[in-house]
């Protein structure tokens, strides 16, 4: 007789999607930078070198994700995620009103800060009501947040075509409902499978960690080349070659819509064929597809952009889910290690880019991003094997 998983084993549909929707909803709005930068360059007269920092403002906060992914294991942080949906779409809706460019830096400090908190303890959460499908629920997980950087540059565009930089204010209440939604949901189920001892903590995990973020810290960094220079300076890049704000937005859309279903098939398939095959695969194949991308018009370069999209952001949840999988009794603390470190080099990766385009031309800055991204492979296969 075959026995009946328990309910920590069983993959939770209904509390998925909602972490999967809270997920698309604030990166929705942490997108609104990419199609917009070419505005803001304009408006407030910003080198590229500066414009690649805004990016990295956003990142920079996720040096304290450790922190939270330590007292998220230890308390009960629900309220900080159900409000981080809210917080960042009201800091990214207030871009356009920015004066200044130390103004418009601070509003992308507090979004680095909600993001940071929202990815510190949300994944850890889908991977607990996910039971023994981690790899699924990552990829749910993902998938939301890249449907949401999809049509995050869609609607950013569409309002400020409508209402131009400073009435994009009106979509903050977008993200406010979100969060009454998450509330409503998560009020009454915990967040944690069950209490943490008084001895679990970094100490505990330190070992096992370092064996894991060594390699792993040199995969992110040369997958943030490929990710950055895709994900955020597409629009300028096509821009500068003479095309219309509504052409390059849209080149960044087919971009992220590819990965969304690269984000939900990654980790599921990576159930099945393992981790390390599949993110070998897709580390080796991405900076390829970046380099034909830079050579190919018309319909053949919205095939490569679509390639692109599939295969270099379905690592992420392969990623996560290999950090669940080697630290399970410390999910949150692990998961907010790596976005720490995912953070810090796609923070450092946006600025490089941006100094490489003041230099060389944005063109060769995308040649160089898809070479640094072929480190990608030898940091896979220093990767651990699960536990």
């Amino acid at each position: 007789m075959t026995s009946q998983p328990s309910p920590s084993e069983e993959f939770q549909t209904s509390h998925v999607v909602t972490i999967t929707g809270g997920h698309f909803t604030h990166d929705t709005f942490t997108a609104f930078l990419a199609p917009l930068l070419p505005a803001l360059i304009e408006k407030l007269s910003l080198n590229f070198s500066q414009a690649g920092s805004l990016s990295a403002f956003m990142q920079m906060p996720a040096v304290i994700t450790p922190l939270i992914g330590y007292l998220d294991d230890r308390v009960n942080l629900r309220l900080l995620l159900i409000l981080a949906p809210a917080i960042t779409a009201s800091t990214m809706s207030l871009m356009g009103l920015a004066p200044t460019y130390s103004a418009l830096a601070l509003l992308l400090i507090i979004t680095g800060l909600s993001s940071g908190i929202f990815h510190a303890t949300a994944p850890a959460l889908a991977a607990r009501i996910s039971g023994r499908q981690v790899g699924k629920g990552m990829s749910f997980f993902m998938a939301g947040g890249e449907l949401g950087r999809t049509l995050g540059p869609l609607i950013a565009t569409w309002a400020f075509t409508t209402w131009a930089l400073e009435g994009m204010a009106r979509l903050l209440l977008l993200g406010w409902v979100f969060s009454l939604v998450m509330y409503l949901r998560f009020r009454n189920i915990p967040l944690h499978s069950s209490k943490p001892s008084a001895v679990s903590g970094f100490r505990q995990v330190l070992p096992a960690a370092l064996r894991l973020f060594i390699p792993m810290t040199l995969l992110v960094f040369a997958r943030s080349f490929i990710i950055n220079s895709m994900g955020i300076y597409i629009p300028t890049l096509l821009k500068g070659q003479g095309a219309d704000i509504w052409l390059a937005s849209g080149a960044l859309t087919i971009y992220q819509m590819a990965g969304v279903a690269g984000a939900l098939g990654g980790g599921t398939v990576s159930d099945r064929l393992g981790r390390k095959p599949v993110l070998l695969a897709v580390s080796l194949i991405a900076p390829l597809l970046v380099l034909a991308f830079l050579r190919t018009q018309g319909w053949l370069m919205v095939l490569v952009l679509i390639l692109t999209g599939l295969l270099s952001l379905a690592g992420q949840p392969i990623i996560m889910a290999w950090v669940q999988d080697y630290l399970p009794q410390h999910r949150s603390i692990g998961n907010s290690l790596y976005m720490a470190v995912s953070f810090v080099a796609l923070s450092a990766a946006s600025i490089l880019i941006g100094v490489l385009a003041d230099h060389f031309g944005m063109q060769q800055a995308f040649y160089w991003s898809a070479i640094i991204g072929l480190a990608a492979i030898p940091a896979v296969l220093l990767m651990p094997t699960k536990r």
